[in-house]
């Protein structure tokens, strides 16, 4: 649990930091162009993906007491946790897209 939860965070993190628009799905790139105020876009991009990771790391410190109650707030987590990525990373995507 531990290194899915670190990876995550790493991912937040690394989101908050980068200077050029953070990216969402697999092989999609996001143009500066397209971004009104990146640092408050990858700033929420960071923060939506430390939330996520948040799941694990709560998973993984129950896992020192029960391990059977981790395996349910894991897949619980991601259950409600993958779609609301998606949900949320399009709202943001939507807050922060320049309408031309």
């Amino acid at each position: 649990m531990i290194p899915v939860s670190t990876c995550f965070t790493g991912i937040g993190i690394f989101a908050w930091k980068r200077k050029k628009p953070m990216w969402f799905w697999s092989g999609s790139t996001v143009n500066e162009n397209e971004i009104s105020d990146i640092p408050a876009y990858n700033r929420a991009n960071g923060i939506m993906w430390l939330a996520f990771s948040a799941v694990f790391w709560l998973g993984a410190f129950v896992g020192l007491m029960q391990i059977e109650a981790a395996g349910i707030i894991v897949a619980l987590g991601n259950l409600v946790g993958i779609p609301a990525l998606v949900i949320v990373y399009k709202k943001i995507y939507s807050k922060y897209r320049i309408v031309r």
